[in-house]
């Protein structure tokens, strides 16, 4: 039992409510939008009068998101099978799925008791649960009986991953198992056309599949669709909804094709440290530079219309310029939505850069055949920067850029070249995170050079526009700390770490307040009308405890264990209580963030972010700890799936869109994450990610920095991980030098979970010190440590009331108090 708590979260009724249902419509349109058409052989949309011979580990198993903080414990959750029963299609294959029920129900039960015994010997049972992540059983043999009548075939591959371990590149997980393979290419001797769905978090191998199986005629890419997705794509296979997803990382067609494949993780056998030899050139800027051809493009997904984008001018504005677009459906039976992606041509002298890079984009409305629609894309110049480290600074160089429009990466037309006649330096910056061991970077092929100036050419036969661009100097928003007055230093140091459990614990006070949240602030200052502010794990929605007991008599919370707030509390034996009354607490599991970025929509990001925002406030949430926008920069990384891009632009644009939609309601705060490199889950909490200061501003910091200038988010969670030797909840350069001095952030930065834990681990009185406000979830050594520090004066009272200040600033604006 817990702590007298006067209102309780949740509800005391069982009954869906509206807030459910409403959310529930809304988790459907978003994994629809976000679902991606990789291939259409005319076999799409199907008709719903044709049978349909359903199988794969997902078709009545779909996978609705990732495991651990990712994950959301709804009320319930549509499977592929299910979307299809309720579209009113016949399923040949119903013996088939039933067997794979009895297996998939024994594989979880020995799961299940594998992950309790490995708990019994580790203080923190997540541990156990992160390094045995649940594999999805396999399937019996597919029979020719079972798809006796079936018009097509449809087969779903299904990946589970999530925090605390990467995935392998190995069968079953990054390649097909051998017996989806025997599957695939079973029904492919059967003559009927196969529709693949790939209900996976991050790309798989196929190019040998699709080269042996020719009767696999159509891909769709659900990714982790959340708990409508069964529902979703059934929207899409019968075009009730059009297919408008674009990939937002690159798919190869081998994984060698990945600057990073050989040397990424536990690949290179040294979880110690990785090198990030490849720099900028991470995902499409690696592919196009060095003209390899990928599987599918980024930006990539088809339709079943065809859209026309023609750019009708391109203006110049105050700090920028502005593309105008027409698309039009050219289209004769149905409707849909188009993606217009605008890239710069970057000049090939000078610094060394990426051939091209998305520097805007937009999404149109429905548009009907025949219909059309005028598009503004507005481009900001810092997207035509890049950075010297020679100089220190943001630089536009000397050169012709040229801006070029079109549905994906490998589609696009020239739109104008724009000139500029010599260097301005937009933005001076200091230097950090120095490297402390040499490493060699990749260099771009001389071919580049040599196809920059055939665009060019290009450009020039057609005629387009050209003009001239002055950048201009940015204009550096100046921040004022708000420092904590009239309050004894004594008093403000429990600000600084999570509020600690009465047990002590490694876990702080997570799920006390409120069951299954991830932690809170401390308490300590409450007869001060300061309370303490809650916090729970995202990113596809809240993850909380599914249902807990409230004792009538004592009002005391029972069941507050983290296993409890994990796979819908399938871990946690429900335990009975006398007199006692049960609260629930279904919150929706909506697509996970590769998913959501795939709709390339920003309003329905906000849309998002208000239905979270919702469902903050009905459960007494604070800060939520999302979005997640760390870099796809290689795809056997565990939790790319919580991330939304390989490309830090759209990474930062789709944030900022989601955070104004969280903060619209003034009482929510997001908290974005991880800062920094964040880029795989092996050893997370002590590797060293090695990368110069170029590519880390370009690549893993940009996305970051466009999310704090364009929505102000309440708070930063700093990563576990080091860059270049230094723990980034210990680094003054990331959280004062760029967040605060160079960003303009205004928010608090915490740090991730038991961070201090470890012996390698971040020191707790230099979190302070660098500027990392709190400590979550907090543990008394935490407390210990900061207090000796400022006793031995290695800790000034300024650090310490300016880090308080902002915590008690975010207090005031969130909980008003």
């Amino acid at each position: 039992m817990t702590e007298k708590n006067k209102i309780h979260s949740g509800t005391l009724t069982q009954n869906p409510s509206q807030r459910e249902m409403i959310h529930s419509m809304f988790a459907r349109e978003a994994a629809a939008q976000g679902i991606v058409l990789l291939k259409n052989e005319d076999i799409l949309p199907l008709e719903r009068s044709k049978a349909i011979a359903l199988f794969g580990a997902g078709a009545g198993k779909t996978v609705k998101g990732g495991i651990g903080s990712g994950d959301v414990n709804n009320r319930e959750t549509v499977s592929i099978y299910q979307g299809l029963a309720d579209a009113g299609v016949h399923v040949t294959s119903k013996d088939w799925l039933t067997d794979y029920e009895g297996r998939y129900a024994h594989a979880r039960a020995a799961w299940k008791e594998k992950i309790l015994e490995d708990a019994k010997g580790m203080e923190n049972p997540f541990d156990a649960y992160a390094a045995n992540p649940f594999v999805m059983p396999t399937g019996r043999r597919i029979a020719a009986g079972d798809m006796e009548g079936a018009a097509v075939a449809v087969y779903v591959i299904s990946r589970i991953c999530g925090e605390g371990k990467d995935r392998r590149r190995e069968e079953g997980d990054y390649y097909l198992s051998s017996a989806e393979r025997e599957d695939l290419l079973f029904l492919n001797g059967q003559n009927l056309p196969i529709v693949l769905i790939l209900n996976v978090g991050a790309p798989i191998e196929l190019t040998g599949i699709l080269q042996e199986a020719k009767n696999i005629q159509a891909i769709l890419y659900s990714s982790l669709p959340g708990q409508e997705g069964g529902h979703a794509v059934a929207d899409v296979l019968f075009a009730e909804v059009s297919p408008s997803g674009r990939l937002t990382t690159t798919w190869a067609k081998r994984y060698e094709d990945y600057p990073s494949a050989e040397t990424f993780g536990y690949l290179n056998k040294n979880l110690e440290y990785d090198e990030y030899r490849e720099g900028i050139y991470v995902g499409y800027r690696y592919f196009d530079s060095f003209d390899i051809q990928p599987l599918f493009p980024f930006g990539y997904g088809l339709s079943y219309t065809d859209f026309s984008i023609a750019t009708q001018g391109v203006r110049r504005t105050e700090t920028g310029f502005e593309v105008e677009v027409t698309v039009k459906n050219t289209g004769t039976v149905y409707a849909d939505r188009e993606v217009v992606q605008v890239y710069a041509l970057l000049p090939q002298e000078g610094l060394a850069k990426e051939l091209r890079r998305l520097i805007g984009f937009a999404k149109t409305k429905t548009l009907h055949p025949g219909e059309t629609q005028q598009l503004s894309v507005v481009i900001d110049q810092k997207q035509l920067a890049s950075f010297s480290e020679q100089l220190h600074a943001w630089t536009i160089e000397q050169g012709v850029y040229g801006i070029w429009v079109g549905r994906h990466l490998a589609s696009l037309q020239p739109a104008a070249l724009l000139s500029v006649k010599e260097q301005v330096i937009l933005e001076e910056t200091s230097a950090i995170c120095p490297k402390k061991a040499e490493f060699e970077e990749l260099c771009a092929p001389e071919t580049r050079k040599r196809k920059a100036q055939e665009y060019l050419a290009q450009a020039k036969a057609q005629g387009v526009l050209q003009l001239d661009f002055v950048p201009q100097k940015e204009v550096r928003k100046e921040v004022q700390t708000p420092v904590a007055k009239g309050y004894a230093v004594e008093e403000l140091i429990p600000l600084l770490y999570g509020k600690l459990s009465q047990e002590g614990g490694m876990l702080g006070a997570a799920g006390i307040s409120v069951p299954g949240s991830a932690g809170e602030t401390t308490g300590a200052l409450a007869h001060y009308g300061k309370r303490a502010l809650v916090m729970a794990d995202g990113p596809a929605g809240l993850r909380l405890r599914q249902n807990y007991a409230v004792d009538r008599k004592t009002d005391t919370i029972y069941g507050t264990g983290v296993l409890g707030s994990l796979e819908n509390g399938f871990l946690e034996e429900v335990e009975a209580h006398e007199d006692a009354d049960w609260y629930y607490q279904y919150c929706t599991a909506f697509p996970v963030g590769t998913a959501l970025a795939q709709t390339w929509d920003t309003a329905l990001m906000k849309r998002f972010g208000s239905a979270i925002a919702v469902e903050m406030e009905e459960f007494q949430i604070d800060l939520w700890l999302a979005p997640g926008m760390n870099i796809h920069r290689n795809p056997l990384c565990g939790r790319n799936f919580e991330y939304y891009s390989e490309d830090p632009f759209l990474s930062g644009m789709m944030a900022a869109a989601v955070t104004a939609g969280v903060q619209s309601n003034k009482r929510c705060g997001v908290t974005i994450k991880h800062f920094a490199c964040n880029n795989q889950e092996d050893n997370r909490m002590a590797v060293d990610a090695r990368v110069s200061e170029r590519a880390l501003r370009e690549i893993y910091l940009r996305g970051f920095e466009i999310a704090v200038k364009e929505s102000a988010p309440a708070a930063i969670m700093s990563s576990y991980n080091c860059i270049n030797g230094v723990h980034t909840a210990n680094s003054r350069d990331l959280c004062t030098t760029v967040a605060r001095g160079e960003w303009g952030f205004e928010g608090i930065i915490m740090s991730d979970w038991n961070t201090t834990v470890p012996k390698d681990g971040s020191v707790p009185w230099q979190c302070v010190a660098a500027g990392n406000d709190i400590i979550m979830p907090g543990n008394r050594k935490d407390a210990e440590n900061i207090r000796a520090a400022y006793a031995q004066g290695l800790l000034s009272e300024d650090e310490i009331r300016c880090c308080a200040g902002r915590i008690l600033a975010l207090i005031e604006r969130l909980a008003g108090g």
